[in-house]
């Protein structure tokens, strides 16, 4: 409902995932005001022994937030450092999938991975629940022939939705989660803010990729792959008109920083064999319909592929979803690559599928990039994910 009361069992131990946002902090205080017998719970993941040198991680100040308002309303605060496991999960995942070519999608392996997989092992069965702050709802539907299943339904605020970034929470994950906020949108959890006195009630929310705070993504890459110099080329014609210094700092659509004159430019392809990147002045042209997807590596909280072939489909996360038909599902696909498997969290009989097909957006998208995701609607409901190849 709408007035406060998050629909599940009155006194329940919950362990609130807090980061000194404002959404974690009203996550946190909205369970309080419920009875829940709540500990806040603060993961240190910022890499900052590493990339000190680039810019500063602002985890003191998140860490100084949460305190304040554990300090002031008697809740117990826990401080676990995962730095090691999240470098050796996330961050080795994404500087993979970028020397590789990809583009990878660090937010879903945290949430995957660390959020809700990792530190559901740590904390074992003490508590009940685990909350977090994000905007999104956990919703049981009966499915024919197989019974009540965990899916995600999206957030009232369209803009802050966060069902793409959870796309691929196992059933063990979604039976034991709570999302307290995920039925207002972003001005009702100010108001609720400024109600509950928080010190962070006007604090702007965080940008970029989750563990690198305030350091630039350009130098992450640069710090780990550093620089290998390669060939600009001209999509259409086949002839270099340039140089980069490595392809692992492009992603395709990517118009700024190609820093080349007649444009603009845009990167249309790359060869991560050759270290090419390929490029165009004509990417918007009609011939270029960036319309039909390839994917893999298909993840249904049903357990199987919806009936329905005509559903909506997010490339990225934001309010935005293509209406799409699956046009080609199997597993004898030879035109496509084999799917590079992603690690799912065990207990899970909905475990991704190895079926490789194809989709057909309505519409062009400038950014399809492989190792992105694909995420499936049915109206408000998060049916499930793929990911683009």
């Amino acid at each position: 409902s709408r007035d406060g009361i998050y629909p599940v069992k009155i006194f329940m131990r919950i362990a609130v995932l807090t980061s000194g946002g404002v959404d974690s902090s009203v996550a946190l205080m909205l369970l309080r005001e419920q009875g829940h017998d709540v500990t806040a719970f603060y993961l240190k993941i910022w890499l900052e022994d590493e990339l000190k040198h680039l810019g500063n991680c602002p985890w003191e100040e998140d860490l100084g937030f949460v305190r304040q308002i554990c300090d002031r309303e008697k809740i117990p605060l826990e401080i676990m450092p995962l730095q090691k496991e999240y470098f050796e999960t996330v961050v080795a995942y994404a500087i993979s999938e970028v020397k590789a070519g990809r583009t990878p999608n660090p937010d879903i392996m945290c949430n995957n991975h660390i959020k809700f997989g990792l530190f559901f092992e740590k904390i074992g069965a003490d508590f009940e629940k685990v909350a977090s702050g994000h905007y999104a709802q956990v919703v049981k539907i009966s499915v024919p022939g197989v019974g009540e299943r965990f899916f995600l339904k999206k957030s009232p605020d369209p803009v802050k939705d966060q069902t793409y970034f959870l796309a691929r929470l196992s059933q063990k994950q979604l039976s034991r989660i709570v999302f307290p906020i995920g039925i207002y949108n972003k001005e009702e959890v100010r108001a609720l803010a400024v109600r509950y006195h928080l010190p962070n009630n006007d604090r702007k929310d965080s940008q970029g990729i989750c563990f690198l705070g305030k350091v630039p993504y350009r130098e992450f890459i640069r710090h780990y792959l550093g620089e290998k110099k390669g060939d600009l080329v001209e999509f259409e014609t086949g002839q270099r008109v340039g140089e980069h210094e490595g392809s692992w700092y492009y992603t395709l659509g990517q118009r700024k920083g190609i820093r080349l004159s007649g444009g603009p430019w845009y990167v249309v392809s790359k060869d991560s064999t050759y270290n090419k990147v390929y490029v165009s002045k004509r990417y918007h042209e009609p011939d270029k319909q960036r319309d039909m997807i390839p994917v893999s590596d298909f993840y249904w909280f049903s357990g199987h592929p919806p009936q329905k072939r005509h559903l909506q489909v997010k490339l990225r996360h934001g309010e935005h979803a293509y209406k799409a038909v699956m046009v080609r599902l199997s597993n004898h696909d030879k035109s496509l690559p084999r799917p590079v498997p992603l690690r799912q969290a065990q207990g899970d009989s909905g475990k991704p599928h190895g079926d490789i097909g194809r989709i057909r957006i309505k519409g062009r998208d400038q950014g399809i990039a492989p190792g992105q995701f694909a995420v499936f609607y049915d109206g408000e409901i998060c049916l499930g994910s793929a990911v683009m190849k």
